[in-house]
Parts: C-alpha cells; structure tokens; sequence
C-alpha cells in the first residue's frame, strides 16, 4: 500500500469494535493502524501523523475528549471523530469547540461510518492535490458558495462542516457584506434537516408592530386588519431551518417570546391560546457588538447565551487580503457572462487600486465595485476609468502614491507613502486614531490594519478616541 494513502489511527479499548471497524475500512484505499489505549494510540499518532483518528470516547486511563486535546495540541490538521453511547447535541458541539472533525453515536451503522471516514479522506485527496496543482483555479478555492484560500477562510470552512451536523442555534458575527448569509445557507445544506425549508427574516426590515405576526402567525380577527388565518416563519421552516438576519435590530419584547420559542420548540399564534410544537434550527446573524447592546440594555442576555451556543466569525476583507485577487477574478467571470462581455482582467493599474482600497463593505462592495467595471469596460481588462469613481477618489493614500508613481508603482513605493502619510496623520491627530482615520477617509479599522502592516509601533497607537 502506498504511503500516499490517507492514514487512519483506531482507537478503542474494546476489541471487537476495533476489529469491526478496521474490517470495514480496510477496502477504502486506507493504511490503518489500530491500538487497544489511549497511551498507545496517541504514540502511534504521533509517530505516523495521520490523517484521520477514530476514538471511543469513554475509556480507561484516558478519555476521548483528553485524547482529542492532545491531538489538536499535536497537530491540528488531523481530522478526529468521537464515539460515544451516550451522545447529546451539547456534548457534540464540546466536542467540535475543542476541535474534533465529528461525533458519532454507537452503535454506529457501518454504512454510516464508511461515508463519514469516504468524505473526510476525500477531502485529504483534494487538499493533497490542490498542493501540487494549480490552486489559481476556481474550482479549488470555494465552499458553498463562499469564495477564498486563505488559511482565515479554510478555518470558517471547517468550522461550518464540523458544527452543521449538530447544530441547534448558531450565532453568526462579522461586518456587513463578509457573507454571513452564505455562512447560513451552508450550515443549513450540510445540516441533517437540508430537505427542509431555510426561511429568512432580515429583522431591520420588519416594523416593530408586524414582528410577532410575521415570525409566530396570528389568528383571525387577532387585530384589526387580520382577516385570515396566517402562518409565521417559524411553522413554515419547521423541520428546516430559519435565518434571523440582522438580530440586533429585533425589540425586546419580541426577543423575550423568541427565546420562548427556541427553549421550547413551540409557537403561540397571536391571537390564539392553543400553542404549536415546532422543529427548528436557528441561526442568527448580526454585524453588531451584542455585548454593548446587552450592557446598554438594547438586547437580552440570555437570548445572547441561548443562541451563541456556537459562535461563528466571519471575517472581513482586510482579514484575508490574500483572497482578494481570486474574488476579483470570481466576480470577473461571473459579471463578464452576465453582460456577455469580453472583459477577463484586471489592469495592473486597477489592480493596484482595489489592493490599496480598504473595502468597508467588505466582499459584497468588492462585488458590486467589479460588476460596475465589467459593464463599463470597452476592452477585455478593467481599467481605473472603468471603476466607481468613489472607488477611484475615495482614498488619500492610493490618489497620492498613484501620483507620485505615474499611476503604475511598484509595491514599495505605495508602502512608503502609505506608511509616511499614516505616520504624519497620526502626529497631526496628537496620537488620536479616529481623528487621524477621518482626516485619511479611511475607516479606523482600516487604519489600525495599516499601522500593523507597517510596524507602527508608536507612543500614540493606545490611543483610539471616541
């Protein structure tokens, strides 16, 4: 068997498991080793540095979580599945916080683990391939509908993939337009419930006095206007999953009857007195500081615990710069078939001005930023004319260096530039970044990013204003 093989590590005090679960991976293409303790597996771990390690959750002299955190400590690539007999969906998400791949509940259909052990070595294959071959390709870079290779990105990735099985609500954070619906309509595609409906609500689209009605239905006559019977969000993706856009924005009442909601699985229509059992998974989202809201009393604390069970970030654009050349060409191609354009680049010049930019509206501006230059393009590359002239006159930083250079510099002479005019607008500001920020029409935390970019470790940088 070749070395290449995806390697597998079986732990499991009990014989009879290990040898019916190494029997029934042993036709996978697997190199598989299998030891009687914990002691001894994690040796063999660490000696073979697999890819994959199956381990019983309760056993002696070690348990499986204990096993789990000295892998993860060892090498956190390593995909690691907990069995268990006595599984819970809370013990599962503990499980997957501290970094295991997937939890299964024994007795555990074979049918069932040879898919699960099939997709974890399959995606071992694909990220061993994509290190020989060309990683330009789009193909190869994606998630779901999410776009980047960057090592911020293939955490959310897995992430996404370890919570979806288990999931019961989920709190999605991160500035507006890094994809937090995406990040949603993943978790629901690779949840168990993905037959069912994924219903959204944007609440800062509801007026205060419709929320109720739109997410828990009402009864005839409930008030004036209700002539009918009607459904809400909630009894519609029964058996799915719903999608609370914008959480932060819903009132304190209605936050109160939805925690009801979530703790019990059951609606109560307004204006009825009889309430209906639901199955519903929740995931909310918001771009928010919901820990101010909860000190400024704008938003429940125990609404706040009740949904972070699990926790997701979804990064900003100035977190994975390193993505931003594979979204531009993402959004390239998509809009160059929508206009049926010919249009297939970037210039070096625009190229140099998107990478200076500092996105505020994260990739859904980027988005809309490419899909202007595609339709106003004449040649087959996007050029600066062919940008949102906001785009184009926005920044101080890029119109100096794009000056100085004759609008094709080399790197270092944008990062001199950039770097003295942070370091001037700081001094003028007396240290304060937020008065430094404006007088650059750039965001603060686009200026923080910069001065860490250039090592700007000065008396001021403590001090942020207001």
């Amino acid at each position: 068997m070749s070395r290449d093989d995806v390697c597998v590590v079986i732990i499991d005090d009990n014989t009879a498991a290990l040898e019916l679960f190494s029997a029934a991976l042993e036709s996978g293409g697997l190199r598989i080793f299998t030891a009687t303790n914990p002691a001894e597996g994690i040796e063999i771990v660490f000696r073979e540095r697999p890819q994959i390690v199956l381990t019983d959750l309760v056993m002696s002299g070690m348990n499986g979580l204990e096993v789990l955190d000295r892998i993860v400590a060892f090498d956190p690539a390593i995909d690691v599945i907990l069995i268990t007999a006595h599984y819970t969906s809370e013990s599962a998400v503990e499980a997957i916080r501290r970094g295991a791949a997937d939890y299964l509940n024994k007795p555990v259909p074979i049918s069932v683990l040879k898919d699960r052990i099939g997709c974890l070595s399959e995606r071992v294959r694909h990220r061993q391939k994509a290190m020989t071959t060309d990683d330009s390709a789009l193909a190869h870079n994606g998630f779901e509908g999410m776009v980047g290779r960057s090592s911020t990105m293939g955490e959310l990735y897995s992430r996404l993939r370890r919570i979806a099985p288990h999931y019961r609500s989920v709190l999605l954070t991160g500035e507006t337009g890094t994809g937090k619906e995406l990040a949603a309509r993943a978790l629901h595609r690779l949840s168990p419930v993905r037959a069912g409906n994924f219903v959204v609500l944007n609440c800062s689209a509801v007026v205060e006095t419709l929320f109720e009605s739109e997410l828990f239905g009402h009864t005839r006559g409930a008030f004036t206007g209700a002539d009918r019977d009607k459904t809400g969000l909630f009894e519609h993706a029964d058996k799915g999953t719903i999608f609370l856009d914008e959480i932060g924005d819903m009132p304190l009442g209605t936050q109160a009857k939805l925690l009801r909601v979530i703790q019990n699985q059951e609606v109560l229509r307004v204006g009825s007195l009889t309430p209906r059992k639901i199955d519903v998974r929740v995931i909310a989202a918001t771009h928010r500081d919901l820990k101010a809201a909860i000190a400024r009393k704008d938003f429940r604390e125990d609404l706040y615990y009740r949904l972070s069970m699990v926790e997701i970030h979804t990064p900003a654009l100035v977190e994975r710069r390193e993505d931003l050349s594979l979204l531009a060409s993402f959004f390239i191609e998509k809009y160059a078939r929508q206009f049926r354009k010919e249009v297939s680049a970037l210039s070096q010049r625009a190229r140099i001005l998107l990478d200076h930019h500092n996105w505020p509206g994260n990739v859904r501006e980027l988005e809309n930023v490419i899909g202007h230059g595609c339709m106003m393009a004449q040649a087959e590359t996007i050029d600066i004319q062919d940008l949102p002239e906001y785009v184009r006159f926005a920044s101080s930083i890029t119109r100096v260096a794009l000056a100085t250079a004759g609008g094709n510099p080399p790197e270092d002479s944008f990062d001199s530039h950039e770097k003295r005019l942070i370091a001037d607008a700081l001094e003028r500001a007396g240290g304060n970044q937020s008065q430094a920020a404006r007088a650059l029409r750039i965001g603060r935390d686009a200026l923080r990013y910069k001065m860490r970019k250039h090592g700007l470790e000065v008396p001021w940088q403590a001090h942020t204003g207001t």
